[in-house]
Parts: C-alpha cells; structure tokens; sequence
C-alpha cells in the first residue's frame, strides 16, 4: 500500500472525521455522522483508496 495522503490533508481528514463523530455521538446529526470514521482512517493511515483511481497523490515526492 503506497501512501498517497500529504500533511495538510492529513491533518484535515483527521480533524472532519472526529468533529463528525463528535457531533453524532452527541446525537446533532444523527447516525450519518458516524460516517467520519472514513476519512479519520484515510488521515491515520495516509491512504485513500480513491486517490489511485483518480490519479491523485497529496505526499510530497521523495527524493531517489
């Protein structure tokens, strides 16, 4: 698995996926909310698996 999701990204999913969760733990939007869970794993293990089949990659090139 070839990591594909950047800092700032990261950062950003990890941030939306637990204010979602927070926010249907405390029952403000309900059981959708719990859906924050996709991009809180895309952030924390630096993989999307969109990204491939759309030809993305946030991380910086590494240098051979």
């Amino acid at each position: 698995m070839k990591l594909n999701v950047g800092g700032i990204d990261r950062i950003l999913r990890i941030i939306v996926g637990l204010v979602l969760i927070a926010l249907a733990a405390t029952g403000t939007v309900g059981g959708r909310g719990y859906i924050g869970v996709v991009p809180l794993r895309t952030g924390i293990f630096r993989f999307c698996p969109a990204y491939p089949l759309l030809g993305i990659s946030t991380c910086p090139m590494k240098k051979d």
